[in-house]
Order: structure tokens, then C-alpha cells, then sequence
């Protein structure tokens, strides 16, 4: 059993210091970060927090899965493994980019 949580439904104004004051109720809060984007900063929504046990987690779990924080339900569970990232965007040049050449409006890439 691990001890990062997945933390959905926040509200886009929480913080991370109102993540782990949420959570330092039910255990030791490792590290709580509120995931924001990347290009506009603003929350996206949820957030991860890492309890010191998988114990404190479990508990952190069944008190505040399914409540209420801020107007908005909260989604705690288990936080799965990230998927392993592979290379870049597909850019023209290389496998899979550019487009179809002009067939004189007749015919159209199907690619």
C-alpha cells in the first residue's frame, strides 16, 4: 500500500498549505502540491499529498474521500504510478510528420 493520494475536486483557489492542513488531521503530510497549468498557472483541479504511512493514508482516505472542501466534493484514493513519458511531439520531418502534396484538388491524402 502506498502513501500518495490522489486528490480530486479541489477547488481551483485551494493552496498547498490548505492541502496539508487538510490532511495533517489524519498523519504526517510528506509533501502536498496543488498541480496548476503550465501556462496559465491557475489550478487544475486536483493535487497529490504523500502521507508517512500507508496507515495515514488509509485513514486520510476514508475521512475525506466523498466530502466537502471548498463548494466541491473531494476524490481521495490511491495514487497510481505516473506512465512512463516517451520522446516528443510529432513535428514535420521524421516518422509520421509532413503533410500530402497538391493532386491538383482531385485526390486527398488519406495520411
Amino acid at each position: 500500500m502506498g502513501s500518495k493520494l490522489y486528490v480530486g475536486g479541489l477547488p481551483y483557489s485551494a493552496t498547498q498549505a490548505e492541502l496539508t492542513d487538510l490532511f495533517s488531521a489524519h498523519g504526517t503530510v510528506e509533501s502536498a502540491n496543488v498541480i496548476s497549468d503550465k501556462f496559465t498557472g491557475q489550478s487544475r483541479g486536483f493535487g497529490f499529498v504523500e502521507m508517512s504511512t500507508g496507515e495515514e493514508a488509509q485513514a486520510a482516505i476514508a475521512a475525506l474521500n466523498s466530502t466537502e472542501f471548498g463548494g466541491r466534493t473531494l476524490t481521495v484514493n490511491e495514487a497510481k504510478p505516473q506512465a512512463p513519458r516517451t520522446g516528443g511531439g510529432g513535428g514535420r520531418g521524421g516518422f509520421g510528420g509532413g503533410g500530402g502534396g497538391d493532386f491538383g484538388g482531385k485526390r486527398r491524402s488519406r495520411f
